[in-house]
C-alpha cells in the first residue's frame, strides 16, 4: 500500500496532540525551567535523586470535554497515564492523590469509580487528594509517586541508537477521542505484569532513554524526545506496529493506553523487542536516531520532516549534554 508522504507530514504536523505541547514551552520559559536543572524539566516524571535511587513525581490533568464525555475512564485513565509514565522512567509506583471537581454527587461518582477500579487493577494505593463537589463542571488531576533503581529517561537518546515503539494491540478505540483502550478489559495480572517490563529493562542494562507516547501521537512523542535528547530521530511510518484495518494518519495520532518509544544500541533491540513479544505486546525497531536536530518520517524511499526542534523548540527543554 502507498504512502502519500508529504500529506501525512502535513497532517502530523497540524495534529492537535502535537500542538497542545507547545504549552509546555510556555510554561517552562515563565518558570525558569529546562533540561539542564539538577532536576531536568521535560520527562515524564520529575526524577528526584534519592539514597541509591530516583522519587520520580508526575502529574496529568484532563481536559474537560474528555471528563464530561466519558466520566469513568477519565477517572481510569488519572491513574493508568501516571503509572505509564512511572514506567517510562524506570520506575515502580508508590501511590497516587487526585484533585477532583463535580457537581455534586452525581457528578463525581463515574470520576471516583474510574479511580478506585484503577486503583485496584493496577494495585496502586490512591492515598488522599482534594474533592470539590460544588463546581460548575467536572475536572480532574491526579499525581503520583514512584521510585526507579535504574532511570531511563528522555534525555539520553544517542546516535547511533535504534527507536524502538512497543504498543499493546489488544484494544479499541474509545470515541469520539483518540484513545486506543487495551487496558480496561485486562486481566490485573497482565495491567501489572506489562507496566514491569519498563523497570526491568533499565535495570538490565538495555536502553537509557524511554518515553511514554502521550497524546502527542507516536511521532509527536517521537518529537519530544528528539528535543530533549539533543538528536534527530527519522521514523519509518510503515514498520511502526499498528492494528489491523486503522488508518495510518489516524494511529500516529493516537494515545494508545500502553505505548513507549525506547532508545536502545543496535545489538539490544533484539532482546528488548523479545521481552515484550513474550507478554503478547506488539514490539519493532522503527526508526533511528542520528547527530541533529528533527524528526522525520519516512517510507523507505522518501523523508518528509515533522519538526525540527533546532529552529524551533517544541517544549523549550533543550538537552543536559551536547548531543
Amino acid at each position: 500500500m502507498s504512502i502519500d508522504l508529504f500529506a501525512l507530514a502535513c497532517a502530523l504536523h497540524a495534529a492537535p496532540g502535537l500542538a497542545a505541547k507547545t504549552d509546555i514551552g510556555l510554561a517552562t520559559a515563565r518558570l525558569g525551567l529546562s533540561g539542564a536543572l539538577p532536576v531536568p524539566t521535560g520527562d515524564d516524571c520529575a526524577a528526584i535523586p534519592d539514597g541509591d535511587g530516583w522519587l520520580l513525581f508526575a502529574i496529568e490533568g484532563f481536559i474537560n470535554e474528555f471528563v464530561a464525555a466519558d466520566p469513568w475512564f477519565a477517572g481510569w485513565c488519572g491513574v493508568m497515564v501516571n503509572l505509564s509514565d512511572i514506567a517510562a522512567m524506570g520506575g515502580r509506583p508508590i501511590a497516587l492523590v487526585d484533585a477532583l471537581w463535580a457537581e455534586g454527587e452525581a457528578g463525581a461518582d463515574p470520576l471516583l469509580a474510574g479511580l478506585r477500579a484503577a486503583s485496584d487493577q493496577f494495585g496502586a494505593p490512591l492515598v488522599g487528594g482534594h474533592t470539590n463537589l460544588r463546581a460548575g463542571h467536572g475536572q480532574l488531576s491526579v499525581a503520583a509517586l514512584g521510585r526507579a533503581k535504574r532511570l531511563l529517561t528522555s534525555f539520553d537518546a544517542r546516535p547511533g541508537d535504534r527507536l524502538i515503539a512497543a504498543i499493546d494491540l489488544r484494544g479499541r478505540y474509545r470515541d469520539p477521542f483518540p484513545n486506543w483502550d487495551a487496558a480496561t478489559s485486562a486481566p490485573a495480572e497482565r495491567l501489572r505484569g506489562d507496566l514491569e517490563l519498563l523497570p526491568q529493562i533499565a535495570e538490565a542494562g538495555l536502553s537509557r532513554a524511554a518515553k511514554d507516547i502521550s497524546q502527542a501521537g507516536l511521532v509527536g512523542t517521537a518529537a519530544m524526545l528528539a528535543e530533549c535528547s539533543g538528536v534527530s530521530i527519522t521514523i519509518d511510518v510503515a514498520a511502526a506496529p499498528r492494528p489491523a484495518g486503522i488508518p495510518l494518519e489516524r494511529w500516529l495520532t493516537s494515545f494508545p493506553s500502553f505505548g513507549y518509544l525506547i532508545a536502545a544500541a543496535p545489538a539490544d533491540a533484539p532482546a528488548i523487542n523479545a521481552r515484550f513479544s513474550a507478554r503478547g505486546i506488539a514490539a519493532a525497531e522503527i526508526g533511528e536516531v542520528a547527530a541533529g536536530g528533527r524528526v522525520a518520517i519516512t517510507d523507505g524511499v522518501s523523508c518528509e520532516t515533522i519538526f525540527d526542534h533546532s529552529s524551533r523548540p517544541l517544549l523549550g527543554c533543550g538537552p543536559r549534554r551536547v548531543a
